[in-house]
């Protein structure tokens, strides 16, 4: 083995790693041996050559790209997304050592939960002296109307992550605890997906632990905790921030993996205090809600009056019991790092045992007063070898270097924790133990050792805390510990929980010789369902426009002249619109194709990923041509390329998408604004003082120019043009095929039918089809398709009257 380790330290890749002094390291322990948990990854991996890692990394990061996992940094546009930083090297735990490190935050998280118990029931943490009255009465995360409020099902904590680090004697202590909306559990199953693309072989795949079961688990224990008391009439949703939140995609990917309806602030409502979804069918009770939004943002009623993403009354609900949140509002609470200070002392006074994983280290300053004089006299304190450090800084900073503390006088703290090698994270100033990390290098890469932490993720199920086998570590940069979140560089890596024994394969799937049952599609937001309406819209709204400035540019090209009366005629059209055709990429288009995305990005779970890239592609190639194209041939190319593009985002959506009511209501957009922009074209192009050649456009936009010389042999006239886009019921360019297919639509949507006989939106538009159905192309004037429009108006504020709001 020695033989073994040392030809390995000689290996080129491993020339560069050379762990810090006095900081613990993941692959090599104390006395410099590699772990045993990491020498079977090590050989397989030091035997790849170069261009074989190069190639796998672009595997998995292909992955990534493919399955539109991305992250936000915070920011108002909801649209500006990065590529998901994979460190494509995971970092490697033993099971023995993972079950130890489980088994200490499972004491830590039954803590957590008795701390919350008492903070908003009896108060003996503060009125026994355990707690500071200022540490919670003045601490914005706890809310004062949950003080009496006992959570339904009994638990105000059901889903928590710890933020684990190692310290220079090997241990591992605690660094934070998430209880408010603890977010990377999703993003570890797809860091497994593409570290799986990366390292396919059967080892060290076989001997992973799975992360299926653990969802699997807390699924269950949500669903079950809807619909206590209620025999499974209660649903279990997950609620959302929105778009904007840097973890977005993280919900929508959870939503789907678990198929639990994803829903904003805006979806729920509630009566007679009950939660209730928003939905096409109208109000539906809700059970739990798996709450990913800060809690003060959850109620403007009762909580922060600012916000526009809770829901008023949601308070109301959960005070009488009849919604559970998982994890009860006020739960930040527990994430105050001053807290920390006081949990070992309070494990002892409620448990009588001490806390298994310690903390990292905290001093709690007191009042204000007394903090502004340590603040003052920092440089001339002692700091003892069993002291918390946090001075110089903010009121809950920290400082932890492996369980000793020590500070030479007359130096400032902060100038000796830079001395010592220790970094500020986020108020933490901490030494973190190393793991190995790809880094390009002038040579061609090599491993190298990089700071890093684990989140460890547990749910509350029927049978206790279960732990994921897994999850996910934060890397920075080597020698540099303040970049590890995402938001300032730092990078995400898988956590491969290792067994000696082959794993069996676990999926959340039903197994072999189960029951086969088919699952209802699930409710129908109104929200859901009015992004989906204008995503058809705008979608439509963009083709329509492409197709007329690739009939603009194509005539500009011809004539040479943008005075050509047609060409006149084209621009004061696409000028009642909002586009300008003096820009060869106007930006009234790339605003459509903007609104397009965010309709879509506001049903992410509801959307597929490919999908999703279509859109975002149309979008990116949009915008790059506003720097290239010009006017005349150059423009009209520019426009077949999107046309191209947005014709295959939508053949992709409408031949591949579910057909349930998303589908329709998509449908029923796109159809609205198809019917209504064929009328507003004819209204223009075959008036009787529109230029020569404007049948001809009209024929052109209406992509019909073939079915024209096929089903007339005549050139255009009005009569022709008329009956091919509005009376024939076989092109689906022609408005009457758009009504005949609303129709259906609507035919199948909830409440069509009032007491067998049509609802309000088919009685408005069975008239307006019965009409096209037997009316000659002279009767299709100028005023009647002006009428058409204000008839389809109709339509539309009927379908959302009924079904949007």
């Amino acid at each position: 083995m020695e033989q073994a380790n040392r030809q390995i330290d000689r290996h080129p890749l491993l020339a560069r790693y050379r762990p810090a002094p006095g900081v613990s390291d993941e692959l090599f322990d104390r006395s410099g041996a590699m772990r045993p948990v990491w020498q079977p990854f090590v050989e397989t991996f030091l035997q790849l050559s170069p261009e074989e890692i190069a190639q796998r990394f672009e595997r998995g990061d292909q992955y990534l790209r493919d399955a539109g996992v991305y992250y936000r940094r915070y920011s108002n546009d909801p649209l500006t997304e990065r590529e998901w930083p994979l460190s494509h090297i995971p970092v490697i735990l033993h099971e023995t050592e993972w079950d130890r490190i489980c088994d200490g935050l499972a004491q830590r998280a039954d803590l957590l939960e008795s701390v919350m118990a008492d903070l908003y029931g009896p108060a003996r943490l503060v009125s026994d002296g355990h707690l500071p009255p200022e540490l919670i009465a003045g601490n914005q995360h706890w809310l004062r109307p949950m003080v009496g409020v006992p959570p339904r099902g009994g638990h105000y904590l059901h889903f928590l992550a710890f933020e684990i680090g190692r310290s220079p004697d090997g241990s591992w202590f605690v660094l934070g605890d998430r209880a408010q909306a603890p977010s990377g559990s999703g993003f570890a199953l797809e860091n497994r997906m593409a570290t799986g693309r990366i390292f396919p072989e059967s080892f060290p795949r076989d001997y992973i632990h799975k992360l299926a079961a653990f969802f699997g688990d807390f699924r269950t224990a949500l669903e079950d905790l809807a619909a206590q008391g209620h025999e499974g009439t209660r649903r279990a949703a997950i609620l959302t921030p929105g778009p904007a939140n840097d973890s977005y995609y993280e919900h929508t990917y959870i939503a789907r993996y678990l198929g639990l309806p994803l829903l904003e602030g805006e979806d729920l409502l509630v009566e007679n205090g009950q939660a209730m979804v928003r939905t096409i069918e109208g109000p539906k009770p809700l059970g739990a809600l798996w709450r990913r939004m800060d809690a003060g943002f959850a109620d403007p009623l009762e909580f922060r009056p600012e916000s526009h993403i809770g829901t008023p009354g949601l308070m109301e609900a959960v005070r009488l019991g009849n919604l559970a949140m998982a994890n009860a509002l006020g739960a930040g609470v527990l994430e105050t790092r001053a807290l920390m200070a006081f949990l070992p002392k309070i494990s002892r006074v409620l448990t009588g045992q001490p806390l298994a994983m310690s903390n990292i280290a905290t001093w709690w300053c007191g009042s204000a007063s007394e903090r502004e004089h340590v603040r003052k006299n920092a440089a001339s304190m002692m700091i003892g070898p069993a002291m918390a450090v946090d001075l110089p800084f903010d009121l809950d900073a920290t400082t932890a270097l492996g369980g000793e503390f020590r500070a030479p006088a007359q130096d400032s703290i902060a100038q000796w924790l830079e001395g010592e090698g220790a970094q500020l994270v986020g108020q933490e100033a901490v030494t973190l133990s190393t793991t190995p990390a790809w880094r390009d290098t002038p040579e061609g890469g090599a491993v190298q050792p990089c700071p890093m932490t684990v989140r460890v993720f547990a749910g509350r199920t029927a049978d206790g805390w279960h732990f994921m086998k897994g999850g996910y570590a934060r890397i920075g940069p080597e020698g540099d510990t303040t970049a590890l979140s995402m938001q300032r560089g730092g990078a995400v890596a898988d956590v491969w929980i290792v067994s000696d024994r082959p794993v069996p394969p676990i999926t959340l799937a039903s197994p072999p010789g189960a029951e086969f049952r088919r699952e209802k599609t699930g409710i129908l937001p109104a929200r859901a369902a009015d992004n989906l309406f204008w995503l058809g819209r705008y979608i439509e709204r963009c083709e329509d426009a492409i197709r007329l400035i690739r009939a603009y540019h194509l005539r500009l090209a011809a004539t040479g002249s943008a005075n050509d009366p047609r060409l006149e005629r084209m621009a004061e059209f696409l000028k009642s619109s909002g586009v300008d055709v003096t820009d060869p990429i106007p930006e009234a288009l790339i605003a459509r194709l903007d609104a397009a995305q965010f309709c879509a990005s506001k049903v992410r779970d509801r959307f597929s990923t490919d999908g999703w890239l279509a859109l975002k592609d149309l979008a990116k190639t949009a915008r790059q041509m506003t720097q290239t194209a010009r006017a005349g041939d150059d423009t009209a190319r520019a426009m077949g390329v999107l046309l191209r593009k947005i014709t295959g985002f939508t053949g992709l959506v409408h031949e591949n998408m579910y057909r349930f009511a998303g589908w329709r209501f998509l449908s029923i957009g796109r159809a609205l604004e198809r019917a209504d922009a064929m009328a507003a074209l004819l209204i223009q192009f075959t008036d009787e003082d529109a230029p020569e050649g404007s049948l001809d456009l009209a024929v052109e936009v209406g992509d019909s120019v073939i079915t024209h010389q096929r089903r007339y042999r005549v050139r255009t006239n009005r009569d022709t043009v008329v009956d091919l886009l509005v009376l024939d019921a076989d092109n689906p360019r022609a408005i009457i095929f758009m009504i005949n297919g609303l129709r259906a639509i609507l035919d199948e949507l909830p409440k069509a039918q009032v007491d067998g006989r049509p609802g309000p939106i088919l009685r408005a538009l069975m008239p307006l089809r019965t009409d096209l159905s037997v009316a000659e192309p002279s009767e299709i004037t100028i005023k009647y398709l002006s009428e058409l429009r204000g008839r389809l108006y109709q339509v539309s504020n009927l379908i959302a009257d009924q079904y949007l709001r």
